[in-house]
């Protein structure tokens, strides 16, 4: 969720905040007037401030959600905000391998990643799904530079093992994140970064997203990262939307992280890494949702869950 205003009342809570719209009669106020008005202390707050945003899900497969999360990302820049942009591909690497004739596998949410299945998700990571990102992030109005962990040395990477030690190929885990490459071209760009890393020898490695999103959030010592997901964020019960967290700190989330499954437990995991790496704040968002990214960032009641340090 967003932070409380630098000045005047504190945060309301969603439902809270709901109510109060929707109760609201003064006939000089206008909702677009009052949602500009209320995005400005967040604003303020965040100029000059670099912001990770782990992009994959609904918000990258669906034609819509993706023309509008690239809007939303032209407009941090405008604001004053540093963007940068980590994303997966994970679905239309899957496809191309059926189409392709070869065997998907996975262990414990880890693709298992021989020589092929690494050349191939970096011809549709960097060479498809990287350079569209960008190319809709020109469009609308701000110029993307798109990147992997293999451009000037930005992802060192090591193997790694599945979550029993299971061999699963050429899966990396990241050592060494290339901070002075991001920082230049962050300048004057928007970073589009392909989660695609490569060890001292040269060999590539598939890396997970969630993981590259948090190591880069941490080498940059970002004030924000945001994971883009497809639930509207973390419940303590997946089947009871109503158990949703709005808000939580790192040692809350670490006591429960043993009974979470899923898909939510690496973006959990990530988040936690990113604090205590010394990211202010983590954030996990429904991607589904168009304009999740503002409302959670430049609203009082948010959408989604925040986590934030322990102390």
């Amino acid at each position: 969720m967003s932070e409380a205003k630098p000045s005047g009342p504190a945060r309301v809570g969603r439902t809270a905040r709901r109510h109060q719209d929707a109760g609201q009669d003064d006939p000089r106020s206008t909702p677009s007037v009052d949602t500009l008005l209320e995005a400005l202390p967040y604003i303020r707050e965040f100029h000059g401030k670099t912001l990770v945003i782990k992009y994959g899900g609904a918000a990258m497969d669906d034609p819509a959600l993706r023309e509008e999360f690239a809007r939303d990302v032209v407009l941090l820049k405008y604001v004053g905000l540093n963007p940068v942009v980590v994303h997966g591909g994970g679905p239309e690497i899957t496809a191309y391998m059926e189409r392709l004739g070869l065997p998907v596998e996975f262990v414990g949410g880890l693709r298992v990643s021989d020589a092929d299945t690494v050349e191939i998700a970096k011809m549709v990571l960097v060479g498809k799904v990287n350079k569209d990102i960008v190319l809709r992030l020109n469009r609308h109005g701000q110029p993307a530079v798109g990147l992997s962990g293999d451009d000037g040395q930005l992802f060192r990477a090591g193997r790694t093992a599945g979550p029993g030690g299971e061999d699963v190929g050429f899966v990396g885990r990241i050592e060494r994140v290339n901070v002075d490459v991001l920082r230049h071209i962050a300048q004057d760009y928007i970073p589009v970064i392909a989660s695609i890393g490569a060890d001292r020898e040269g060999r590539s490695y598939n890396v997970n997203a969630d993981e590259a999103a948090g190591a880069v959030a941490r080498a940059l010592g970002a004030y924000k990262v945001v994971f883009l997901t497809d639930v509207a964020g973390w419940m303590r019960d997946p089947a009871d939307p109503s158990s949703l967290v709005s808000e939580a700190r790192a040692d809350e989330v670490e006591a429960a992280l043993v009974q979470v499954s899923g898909g939510m437990r690496p973006k959990l995991q990530a988040c936690l890494d990113a604090i205590h790496g010394g990211v202010t704040y983590a954030h996990i968002v429904d991607g589904r949702v168009p304009h999740s990214l503002l409302l959670e960032l430049f609203t009082d009641a948010g959408s989604g869950t925040k986590i934030r340090p322990a102390s």
